[in-house]
């Protein structure tokens, strides 16, 4: 007990000193981090590392900073400290040398909201996560992934998507919703066995409101939830938004799975829900996953996946294409070469197009769709670039780092299919090449994604000879999200 004479010798601005410190003190020895741990830029008490980022390119910002520490650095975000790494050697030493340390997901309190538990692709993590991937790669490929069935679909998809752009009649165009309907009706086909047409109302609403809620996600509001999840979930601003458009595409996503259930045949699947409900029935340890509940936030996952990144490479396509029409004309004189104008592509064509390939591939790397990753967890101590790990600590690999790795490309700022090509004209790979991570979180839909690009792209510079509107100067600089979007733009398609 505290003398009563002392507490009143304490006025009440020195009471507040006293209290300040306490918590000033608190905070130290709560967030001091152990010996060997990574350096970083000093922490604010209470508030964390939150004032380093730049919320406008937080990709650039953050590889600036590993050049400072050597690839490697740690920041308080919030109540949480967490380790950022940069450049390919450091980023491949994590993911594929320690990809089984490093396979599980941090706590994050946006997933804990929208999932509402440990569900969904992305974010589960132990046996769930384990057995829901493995059984959406296994279901995905019985409906078609991989195989000529999937070619077909993409290329009739395709054919939907060539007669939108005729409709326009050679005039500029946005496009950024054609896009989005082309490639997400292929991940439809999949996962509820139909494809949606292009004036579908809820269909559109509910690609308008993914593509808003993850460049919400990817903003400083989805940085700020993040970081002080306790305060922001109080508050007014744009992070609301991002939970009420989720709700929207859950919907629709339950809307879909009620048609299901009502005529499922357990002998006959036609897609992945169905497979998912059929197993749903079978399964009986609640530890693997198969409930209604996250037959939904799978589907959201494999929307997200299979939608937005695909159609935002393809609108960088028309960019670059653009800003580069010398690199337009020599796609269009190897297609015509190879395939010629009438015969739609076919996956086979791939060995046969070396610089169109080496043009996709840099299309990626230059695009940089994903620049940030999703963050990591150790699962045990350990060690990276000379620094102790502890258990539990959340780490983040920084894509654009390794996309843009000076020591790994010759012209790491420059849009140049040389980077994938010898000096005979032949494809080469490169090993710096992650722009769907690496390890045991590959992107779980980058077959799907590779083939997309592949045909959307041959069968649209097959038939199209695509320009600006003349005296328009096409931006290279990003909208940063969870992907890294073009700057809006128009675009003229002219018939070959």
């Amino acid at each position: 007990m505290v003398p009563l004479a002392l507490l009143e010798s304490f006025d009440l601005k020195s009471l507040l000193l006293f209290l300040l410190a306490f918590l000033l003190v608190l905070d130290y020895l709560k967030n001091k981090p152990p010996l060997n741990f990574p350096p970083g830029p000093i922490a604010i008490p209470f508030l964390g590392s939150i004032f380093n980022v730049n919320f406008k390119e937080p990709h650039i910002n953050l590889t600036k900073l590993g050049k400072t520490y050597n690839n490697i650095f740690s920041m308080q975000m919030g109540r949480q400290k967490s380790v950022f790494l940069t450049g390919y050697k450091m980023v491949k030493e994590a993911l594929v040398n320690q990809a089984e340390n490093f396979a599980d997901r941090p706590y994050s309190p946006l997933a804990v909201r929208l999932y509402a538990s440990n569900g969904g692709l992305f974010s589960s993590n132990g046996e769930m996560w384990k057995k829901q991937r493995r059984f959406a790669l296994s279901t995905l490929r019985n409906f078609g992934l991989g195989k000529k069935t999937m070619e077909l679909a993409i290329c009739e998809e395709s054919r939907f998507l060539q007669d939108e752009m005729d409709r326009q009649k050679g005039e500029a165009f946005d496009p950024t919703t054609l896009f989005n309907n082309a490639v997400s009706n292929i991940i439809c086909q999949l996962v509820f066995g139909q494809r949606f047409d292009y004036n579908d109302h809820d269909f559109q609403m509910m690609l308008k409101y993914i593509s808003e809620a993850l460049q919400l996600e990817g903003s400083m509001w989805g940085w700020l939830y993040e970081s002080y999840p306790a305060i922001m979930k109080y508050l007014p601003g744009r992070h609301n938004v991002l939970f009420r458009n989720y709700e929207f595409v859950s919907k629709f996503i339950r809307k879909n799975l009620d048609k299901h259930k009502a005529d499922l045949d357990p002998s006959n699947p036609r897609c992945y829900m169905d497979s998912f409900l059929i197993e749903k029935e079978n399964s009986h340890d609640p530890a693997e996953g198969f409930t209604e509940e996250n037959l939904v936030w799978c589907t959201l996952d494999l929307f997200i996946a299979g939608t937005e990144t695909t159609s935002t490479t393809l609108r960088w396509a028309l960019l670059f294409l653009n800003k580069h029409p010398e690199i337009q004309d020599k796609v269009q004189e190897e297609i015509d070469r190879v395939i010629g104008q009438t015969r739609q592509p076919c996956m086979a064509d791939r060995p046969n197009l070396p610089y169109t390939e080496a043009v996709l591939h840099e299309i990626l790397r230059r695009g940089d769709i994903v620049p940030l990753n999703g963050a990591r967890m150790a699962v045990k101590d350990t060690t990276l670039g000379g620094y102790f790990i502890p258990k539990g600590t959340t780490l983040m690999p920084i894509l654009h780092s390794v996309l843009f790795d000076e020591n790994e490309w010759e012209t790491p700022n420059s849009f140049n299919p040389e980077h994938f090509l010898d000096k005979d004209g032949k494809f080469v790979r490169r090993d710096a090449f992650l722009p769907f991570s690496a390890g045991k979180r590959v992107c779980l839909g980058e077959q799907l994604a590779r083939m997309e690009l592949f045909l959307f792209f041959i069968s649209l510079f097959q038939k199209f000879h695509f320009s600006t509107v003349e005296g328009t100067q096409l931006s290279t600089e990003g909208i940063v999200g969870i992907t890294l979007t073009p700057q809006p733009f128009k675009i003229c398609a002219k018939a070959r």
